[in-house]
This record gives structure tokens, C-alpha cells and sequence, in this order.
């Protein structure tokens, strides 16, 4: 059995990063299912329930615009990691301001992104068990509805980049209607990450009526590697 929400995110911007681009960020046009799971888990996450994505209602225009933000250009060596897994004491960080010998900047990079402005979204999704003894649906639902409700969170949710945060609110009445209309094709988007097969990516064809997009099954016929 599973038990359904309705969650609306929204803000002010979003960039959910299409990986076929190496360098310069360019978002989908919408959120990924990928992402709208990061959401519900930053509000009630469980080891014994899985979030599935139904629907994804897309309330506002879509609106792009280029900003240019500053990244990391480096990472934490893997040798160090492993020092502090051993030893417990040695620091595992990197500074985004250190420079070199020649006084420039080693680790921040500037680069250009085409993001999402003034987004909006209804997550339509429900969850399901893997299997543990904690499998009351009840309860499940219950506390991530008293968590939404209030505001709480694991942490704050974000749409693709942290620095671009979600608010958000439970739906408990009707989900309030789009302002797009018609079908649009929005080619292949990420679905998520099979986690068991080698952390192999999974795709299918995302297609908005009426500015909703169905999602279908993580392991169905539609989607693919």
C-alpha cells in the first residue's frame, strides 16, 4: 500500500543542471524528479520508506535568466579523507581564497549559468517500503504532514543548487491550477540514479500537458540509461 502528498515549492531561482553540459550550467526546464525527491527527503526522511514521484504540476511561466556564480574549482584530496577517517583528528577542508605562489586565486572558478526564475511546483508523489518492520503508513504520512505543516525540515530544501533555496507548503485542499496550457515536449530529462546498478543515470522522455508532467515508474518500459 502506499500513501500519497502534495507539496508546492517554489522561489526565486532554480538550476536543475543538465549533464550533458561539461562546463557552463544550463538547467532543464522544469524540476527532475531526482529533485523533487530531495525535497520530500530534507523534510521526513526514513530508511524504511522510499519517496516515489507522480506528477509534477508546473504552476508559473517558464522564465530563464544568466547569471554568472562563483565554484569551487577544486576538491578534497582523497589521501586526506582517508588520514582523517584513520586518525579522527586531521581537518578534512579546502578554502575557496587560497592562493598561489603568483597571488591568484587556486580553487574559484567563475562560471556563466542559464537558470530557472520565479519558479513554482506542486509534488505530487507518494511512498513506498523497502521491506523493514517499521511499515506503518499511518504514521509515515502523519509525521511528514505535521513536518510540513510546520515548516520543519532536516535541513533546508533547495531547487538543484543550495545556494537557491525552496520554500514550501502542504496541499491538503485541490492543486491550484497552471498557467501553462497545450503539450510541449521537453525532450529527455534525468530521472534519477539507479543507486544498485553501479550509480548508472536514468532517463526518460518528459512530456508537460497542460502543465503537468507525468512521471512514470523508476523501472518501466520508458525509461532508460
Amino acid at each position: 500500500m502506499s500513501y500519497g502528498i502534495n507539496l508546492k515549492v517554489w522561489g526565486d531561482y532554480a538550476c536543475f543542471t543538465r549533464p550533458e553540459m561539461k562546463v557552463e550550467r544550463v538547467s532543464y526546464d522544469v524540476i527532475t524528479p531526482s529533485a523533487a525527491r530531495g525535497i520530500l527527503e530534507a523534510i521526513y526522511w526514513k530508511p524504511s520508506i522510499v519517496w516515489v514521484i507522480d506528477r509534477i504540476h508546473i504552476l508559473k511561466p517558464l522564465r530563464f535568466d544568466n547569471l554568472r556564480r562563483n565554484e569551487l574549482g577544486g576538491k578534497v584530496p582523497l589521501g586526506t579523507v582517508k588520514k582523517a577517517m584513520k586518525n579522527g583528528s586531521t581537518p578534512v577542508e579546502i578554502f575557496i581564497d587560497e592562493v598561489n605562489k603568483e597571488g591568484k586565486l587556486t580553487n574559484r572558478q567563475q562560471r556563466a549559468a542559464l537558470v530557472l526564475r520565479d519558479v513554482a511546483y506542486v509534488i505530487e508523489a507518494h511512498f513506498e517500503f523497502k521491506g523493514c518492520e517499521d511499515n506503518n503508513p499511518g504514521k509515515h504520512k502523519e509525521i511528514f504532514e505535521r513536518r510540513a505543516g510546520k515548516g520543519q525540515c532536516f535541513h533546508h530544501p533547495y531547487l538543484g543548487c543550495r545556494e537557491f533555496p525552496a520554500f514550501f507548503e502542504l496541499i491538503a485542499e485541490e492543486i491550484p491550477p497552471s498557467a501553462l496550457t497545450g503539450e510541449r515536449d521537453l525532450g529527455w530529462m534525468l530521472h534519477d540514479i539507479d543507486f544498485v546498478n553501479n550509480m548508472e543515470a536514468k532517463f526518460f522522455r518528459a512530456v508537460m500537458r497542460d502543465g503537468v508532467i507525468d512521471v512514470p515508474p523508476f523501472h518501466g518500459k520508458e525509461v532508460r540509461a
